[in-house]
């Protein structure tokens, strides 16, 4: 059997499409985000992105979303940021600091004190 193809990343998003999260949008910023990703030529299996993204269940922010993660490697080891309230300005604002490996936004981030 062949091994699969590695696609080599820097960040992976993932996005909760449980009920509470669908109820605030979740599921069309979903669409609007895969969409984007994939144009702006982001996502690593598509387009020779580098961000891998998925739809996640619940990731415990359910009165706050929709809610993404992200998760990166860093020099000082694995970065993660937390969002709610996310918008698709915010996703976007997120997922092109992971491909350039810049700062988090920091604004709706809420695992930082």
């Amino acid at each position: 059997m062949s091994k699969p193809r590695f696609f080599p990343t820097r960040g992976h998003l993932m996005l909760c499409q449980n009920t509470s999260c669908k109820q605030r949008g979740a599921d069309l910023l979903h669409l609007a985000l895969t969409r984007a990703l994939e144009q702006e030529h982001l996502m690593y299996y598509k387009s020779g992105g580098s961000i891998r993204y998925t739809t996640s269940g619940c990731l415990g922010a359910c009165s706050y979303g929709p809610v993404m993660a992200c998760y990166r490697q860093t020099p000082q080891g694995i970065e993660e940021g937390w969002y709610f309230g996310v918008t698709f300005p915010l996703a976007m604002k997120v997922a092109r600091a992971v491909q350039q490996e810049d700062e988090l936004p920091v604004e709706h981030r809420f695992n930082q004190g």
